[in-house]
């Protein structure tokens, strides 16, 4: 990546941040304890990769991705062993997971939707850690598989979510789909005009008043 592209991922990062504490935070529910998820390549049986926590998020904007996933600790699965010696690649991709199944899961209930949420949610999930994974791999060099791995994990049978019908967890999808294309200037939309999910469902009330 180049030093703008570095610029516009690090505006991605805290558009992130700025949204999961104004939309999503507000209304989570009583949090459980996280769950370990799969081991990193550093904790597994295979080969290690280069790149630890420790050497590549210390001090970094990615760092922040942690501490929004521990908000979130119902779709948090991170290494079991959580050390400065997880590979990095994997630590993004399992922060991002949480990010994009807990966005999914909490608007789908503040708008009142329809079916239940537990497979969206998991795609969503599944797709933006593989996103996030693969910006962090290619800014870093990194050769970690699991953004590969996990994106062919899960298919959603009705598809990923559109800005339109879940706009906070469908713009996270689309700007992170290719962050190196986007302007110095990633994003503006209606969305920054709001203050609260409420807010959202009601202009998404307002888009679908006959």
């Amino acid at each position: 990546m180049t030093a703008l592209d570095t610029l516009t991922v690090h505006q991605l990062i805290g558009r992130i941040v700025y949204f999961h504490a104004l939309f999503i935070e507000p209304v989570s529910r009583d949090r459980p304890q996280s769950v370990a998820g799969e081991a990193c390549c550093n904790h597994s049986d295979g080969p290690p990769t280069q790149g630890t926590v420790d050497e590549l998020l210390e001090g970094s904007a990615w760092e922040v991705l942690r501490e929004v996933a521990e908000t979130l600790p119902a779709h948090h699965r991170p290494c079991p062993v959580q050390t400065g010696s997880c590979c990095a690649t994997c630590h993004v991709a399992s922060a991002g997971a949480a990010v994009g199944a807990g966005w999914a899961e909490i608007e789908h209930r503040a708008y009142g939707r329809t079916p239940s949420t537990e497979v969206l949610a998991r795609a969503c999930g599944y797709a933006v850690g593989a996103r996030l994974g693969r910006a962090f791999a290619a800014q870093h060099a990194s050769l970690c598989p699991r953004p590969d791995r996990i994106d062919g994990g899960f298919a959603c049978p009705v598809g990923l979510p559109s800005p339109e019908e879940l706009p906070l967890t469908g713009e996270l999808l689309s700007l992170w789909a290719d962050p190196t294309s986007i302007s110095q200037r990633p994003v503006a939309s209606w969305l920054n005009h709001c203050t609260s999910l409420d807010d959202v469902r009601g202009v998404l009330g307002r888009r679908t008043d006959p």
